[in-house]
């Protein structure tokens, strides 16, 4: 059966007044819609302990004690990818016996939710510094500038990668805290690689890249697409092409042609002012 919505505070207080102004259960139930069983109730708790307020409810102790709870959020914290079997085990060798459902609601009401942990990209610390140091630079800049920027990238889509997954104790917003993720690299096989670019009006072209790729052929890629995606997507005069400094990117080769000049680098982004024609 389906948990009744609990009356609020104020309509609890209401039922009283009616009740001291002489007005039956029957009464206060059809004027503000509560069953009269529920008005009878509120009428009795008010008799007898003088107030409308929710009282303490009596249940089981809880199996853990607060040291224990102290422990295997400690250990979680320090460990995400401790099992719910490795803490039974451990309250177990401290004399405490419980199951791993226990250590689930336990856990939950610590604020600690069983989850997958989430994929990211493999980054030294140097990648990490740089894109930090983008992402102060530009902080503050308009939303205008980022209106004429068309960004551009390539992705290796696995077919057959690998489905299993690793669960971590984690907090509400902490999916990607370190210790929380699985760090990713690329690798071949299996995979089909793919060319696109997108800015703030919506994404350009995507191209498949059914060959190796090297500075001739991302140049061959940008000649192609790059430009219609820039007339598609109605960009103005002077757009920013922005991408990674991969070296088959900067390639002295692909400076050449429609590029009309290199504007700057930026921690790892290579950003080129664009003229079209």
């Amino acid at each position: 059966m389906a948990k009744t919505k609990e009356l609020s505070k104020d309509t609890r207080n209401k039922i009283v007044d009616l009740h001291q102004a002489g007005k039956t259960e029957s009464a206060i139930g059809k004027q503000l819609g509560v069953k009269k069983s529920t008005v009878g109730a509120i009428i009795r708790k008010w008799k007898t302990y003088k107030t409308t307020d929710n009282l303490p409810r009596s249940g089981a102790p809880h199996k853990i004690s607060p040291r224990g709870i102290k422990m295997i959020t400690r250990t979680v914290s320090k460990n995400p990818r401790t099992t719910q079997g490795d803490l039974v085990n451990d309250l177990q060798r401290a004399g405490t016996k419980v199951t791993k459902a226990t250590i689930s609601n336990t856990l939950r009401r610590q604020g600690l939710k069983s989850c997958s942990a989430r994929r990211v990209p493999l980054l030294k610390p140097v990648h990490v510094r740089a894109h930090l140091k983008f992402a102060r630079e530009h902080l503050d800049d308009p939303e205008e500038d980022w209106e004429n920027v068309i960004w551009s990238d390539e992705t290796k889509i696995e077919l057959f990668g690998k489905n299993s997954t690793c669960r971590v104790w984690r907090r509400k917003n902490a999916e990607l805290h370190p210790k929380n993720t699985i760090p990713t690299v690329k690798h071949g096989g299996g995979n089909i690689m793919l060319w696109g670019c997108f800015s703030a009006k919506g994404p350009g072209r995507l191209i498949r890249v059914k060959e190796r790729m090297n500075g001739a052929m991302y140049r061959e890629i940008l000649s192609k697409n790059l430009l219609p995606s820039a007339r598609a997507l109605k960009m103005k005069r002077g757009w920013v092409f922005q991408h990674d400094n991969d070296p088959k990117h900067t390639a002295r080769q692909r400076r050449s042609g429609f590029v009309r000049s290199i504007s700057r680098s930026w921690s790892g982004l290579a950003s080129l002012q664009i003229s079209t024609p």
